[in-house]
């Protein structure tokens, strides 16, 4: 059934144009102002979502934001905060949900490309690793720590531990730099060496070691930099 427009009511607001013209024709401010849904005294709801979009420097910016950050802007609040953290959290999760265990992982940059969205709502390092089978399907994914701003304390016991209970026959690794920058540093080398020596010892193969950046990845296996698909 087509949606019907009362007498009365605007025809060029961002209710109406998805209605009329579908999302793909909005602008990032519209779709907040749907998510906001009304605006504050003075202020529409559509200069809110301008105003929210220049305060974190973006879309990308405001899904990293934390709720408690975003409630504190005027004029947002709890309430709303909340309704735009779900929204980014169901974009993550429907990315998430094409790759599902069974996925054959062929490349790095599909793990990269799981790994920056995992990470779209955080400002820490977080490391992960993620099982594969003899024939490098997906057996699933595991935040194995969660560090600092440029740090993440790893040991070798917690990235295989979910290998083992897996039954993996290899793994890869990865960690996101909330810099953007991939370039690896010299304890990201010492942490590859000393889980590449754990994996031999226990029959676990490491395929590879990911550093995630904003849209590059650096890939120790290759020893390159690649970007994110």
């Amino acid at each position: 059934m087509e949606a019907t427009i009362l007498v009365g009511e605007r025809t060029d607001g961002p209710r109406e144009r998805i209605l009329q013209l579908g999302e793909a024709r909005l602008s990032d401010a519209e779709c907040l102002a749907l998510v906001l849904r009304t605006g504050v005294r003075g202020e529409p709801v559509e200069q809110v979502a301008h105003r929210l979009l220049r305060r974190f420097g973006g879309l990308s910016g405001l899904a990293a934001a934390s709720l408690r950050e975003t409630a504190r802007v005027p004029g947002i609040g709890p309430v709303r905060a909340a309704a735009l953290s779900a929204s980014f959290g169901l974009s993550r999760r429907l990315h998430e949900a094409a790759f599902r265990p069974g996925t054959r992982i062929d490349n790095g940059g599909e793990v990269a490309r799981m790994v920056r969205a995992a990470v779209q709502q955080t400002r820490r390092e977080n490391f992960f690793v993620v099982p594969l089978d003899a024939r490098h399907r997906l057996l699933g994914m595991h935040l194995v720590g969660s560090g600092t701003l440029d740090a993440v304390p790893v040991h070798p016991r917690e990235v295989y531990s979910p290998a083992i209970r897996d039954s993996a026959a290899a793994v890869v690794v990865a960690h996101n730099h909330p810099s953007g920058d991939p370039t690896p540093s010299a304890e990201d080398r010492l942490v590859t060496d000393r889980l590449r020596d754990s994996g031999t010892i226990l029959g676990i193969a490491l395929l590879d070691h990911l550093v995630v950046g904003a849209d590059r990845y650096y890939s120790f296996a290759a020893e390159a930099f690649y970007p994110v698909p």
